[in-house]
Formats: structure tokens, C-alpha cells, sequence
């Protein structure tokens, strides 16, 4: 039997990162994937008798705070190539600040029918204790697995996040930590899904039904893109006219958070701003201040408004509560309810509904 093949792609992150020159300017993303790969030692890694075939590809060297939408579809495209050329499986590291963000996305846009497992660390390289050479391990193991490509055939679970041996399901995984090397976990009570443990990946859990959603899936670069902005340059303007901004790849939604005696004023300000939607993080199950109600309505009837929670876990209600500005009354106003997504996850799946045209998903 042929010896498994894996695809690496790197995007920066505190993995890739070294310290400068200058010892206070700190550390910045500047070490490469092949090199991220060797702390893995994945010569070591015998999977049919043999370890992995590895190729490597930088798709970009920034933190974690600057990956774009823009990166995670030339990732799924990255993953097409790779499902094309044979890969059973792709890796992709990065920054752990946008993790599980960049998990969430690619769980739902990657049809390449191979899985892809993403992961990070916490301690640059220089530092003892590194734990990014572990995590890839378990990565690649994961990736691996004829059960993760399995899942990733039916788009049950296209793409997962390990992290400290933990496998994570991207629709519920959060950041929970500024620096513990332990950072992530699971949301909505369900803990990980598996782990990896001697070089093995234990997985008693997975999802049950397909996350593909109807309309959804990143265009091949031989035909147009429309996410990505025109790069023709423009007319220089004159001296009295400003210069114009770029336009935005995607659309842009904007996340507020409902606190306590809050006006919510700012919502009044999205659509003139240029915001073509909300998520609104309500509090408890979904619920505004009774006195905000008819601006908040009055939001919903310009651009689409997502109804969360702040809560971070469970869903949003939708049948229990009937006062002015509880979910039966804002529901009936036209928000529409993100169910088990929190809200940095239901503006990602907004921005995507928007970008192609659908409705926002249930997922």
C-alpha cells in the first residue's frame, strides 16, 4: 500500500514566528511550512507502515488578526489542488487569535472531499516548551485518518481544529484563553469530538448530518471572482475630490453586543456606514431592552439583522419569552434567529449568505 500523502499550508501565525532583531520589537510570523513541519517530526509518523508524503505551500505570513475571507477561499482552492494531486489530508496552520474563525469558514466551504484540520500554537518557537511541533503532529494524524476523509466526503465534518491532542467541531470551538497552551474548547456543552493519544486518533464522537449549504462554494480562479475586489487602477481624482477607498471584498456585518440599560444607538448608523448586515448578541436567549425595540426594527427592515446570544453556548429562543424586546417579539420583528452560532460565527455565515446570495443557514 501506497504511503499516505499530506498537504501543509501555512498562513503565519505565533507558529511561524521568531524573534527580530531588536529583542523588544518581539516576535513576528517569518518561519516558513516546511520548517513549521520538521518540529512535527512526521518521519516518525508510520501510518500503513509508512510515514506521510509531505508537500508544503506559504500561502501567506501575517498574525492571526490579519487573515482575510479572501486567504480561506485560496485555502479551499489550495485544498482542491492538493485533493487533486492525491492528498488524503491538509493541515493548515496559522495564528490562534482567528483559529476558529478560519475553522468555521472552512468547515463549511471545503468540498475537496479530503479533510482539512487546522492548528496553531500558543509559544513561538524560541521559547521552551513549543508546543506547535505537537500540535501539527496531531494534525497530521488526524488528517489522516480514513474516518476524517470519510466525514469530509459527505461534508459532515469538511474540516475540524486540534489543538493540544483535543479535536474540535469548528461550529462550536472557541478561543477561551490569552495564553494557556490549553486555549481552546468546545462550546454548547458537547465537549471534543476526539483526541489523539500515541499516535492515534480517537474519535467517538462526530456530526450527524452534512454541513454543505446550497449555493455556497468558492469559484475556481478561471472564472471570475467576485470577492475579490477590481485591482484596475483608477483615475487619480482631482484636488477636490477625496480618494476613494477600495472596495470591500465582502460584504460587511457588523457584531454589537446588548449590555445592560443599553440604547443600542449604534444601530441606527449601520446601513449609512456601509454595513450590509448585523448580528445583534442579545441577552440571555436573545433579548433587547423593551426601549430599543422600534430602532432595532428599524434596522431589520433596511439590512439583515442575525438575533444571538452573548451567552457564548445554547441556542437563541424563539417560542418562550413574549415581552417587547424578547425573541418573540423581535422574531416577528424580521431578525432572524443564528440558533446554536455564537455571534462571531453568525457574522462569518452572514457574510458568506450575503456574498452568495442565499439565506442565512441553519445550522
Amino acid at each position: 500500500m501506497s504511503a499516505p500523502r499530506l498537504h501543509i499550508i501555512a498562513l503565519g501565525g505565533t507558529i511561524a514566528s521568531a524573534p527580530q532583531t531588536d529583542a523588544a520589537s518581539g516576535v513576528m510570523p517569518t518561519i516558513g511550512a516546511e520548517q513549521i513541519a520538521a518540529a512535527a517530526q512526521l518521519d516518525t509518523l508510520t501510518l500503513e507502515d509508512e510515514p506521510p508524503l509531505v508537500t508544503f505551500e506559504q500561502l501567506a505570513q501575517v498574525g492571526s488578526g490579519s487573515i482575510t475571507l479572501t486567504h480561506l477561499f485560496d485555502a479551499v482552492r489550495s485544498i482542491r489542488r492538493a485533493a487533486a494531486d492525491g492528498a488524503d489530508g491538509v493541515v493548515l496552520t496559522q495564528g490562534t487569535d482567528t483559529l476558529e474563525d478560519s475553522a468555521f469558514v472552512l468547515a463549511l466551504l471545503n468540498d475537496a472531499g479530503i479533510p482539512v484540520v487546522l492548528t496553531g500554537a500558543m509559544r513561538n518557537p524560541s521559547l521552551p516548551g513549543a508546543d506547535g511541533g505537537a500540535n501539527v503532529r496531531s494534525a497530521a494524524r488526524t488528517a489522516l485518518d480514513p474516518r476524517m476523509k470519510e466525514l469530509a466526503a459527505d461534508r459532515r465534518l469538511a474540516a475540524a481544529l486540534v489543538f493540544a491532542d483535543e479535536v474540535f467541531d469548528p461550529l462550536s470551538v472557541t478561543k477561551a484563553h490569552t495564553t494557556s497552551v490549553a486555549a481552546f474548547q468546545a462550546g454548547l456543552g458537547q465537549g471534543p469530538l476526539g483526541w489523539v493519544s500515541e499516535d492515534r486518533l480517537v474519535l467517538p464522537h462526530a456530526p450527524a448530518a452534512s454541513r454543505a449549504v446550497p449555493g455556497w462554494s468558492v469559484p475556481d480562479l478561471s472564472v471570475p471572482d467576485q470577492s475579490v475586489p477590481d485591482q484596475s487602477v483608477p483615475e487619480a481624482p482631482t484636488s477636490d475630490q477625496p480618494t476613494p477607498e477600495p472596495a470591500p471584498a465582502f460584504p460587511r456585518v457588523a457584531v454589537l453586543e446588548v449590555g445592560l440599560d443599553d440604547d443600542l444607538s449604534l444601530v441606527e448608523e449601520l446601513a449609512e456606514a456601509g454595513y450590509a448586515g448585523c448580528v445583534l448578541a442579545g441577552v440571555g436567549g436573545g433579548h433587547v431592552p423593551q426601549s430599543t425595540v422600534a430602532r432595532v426594527a428599524a434596522v431589520a427592515a433596511e439590512v439583515p439583522v442575525v438575533l444571538a446570544s452573548r451567552t457564548g453556548a445554547g441556542a437563541t429562543l424563539e417560542r418562550t419569552y413574549g415581552y417587547p424586546g424578547a425573541e418573540i417579539d423581535l422574531l416577528g420583528r424580521g431578525l432572524v434567529p443564528a440558533g446554536t452560532l455564537n455571534a462571531r460565527k453568525a457574522r462569518l455565515a452572514l457574510i458568506l449568505a450575503l456574498h452568495f446570495g442565499t439565506d442565512f443557514p441553519v445550522l
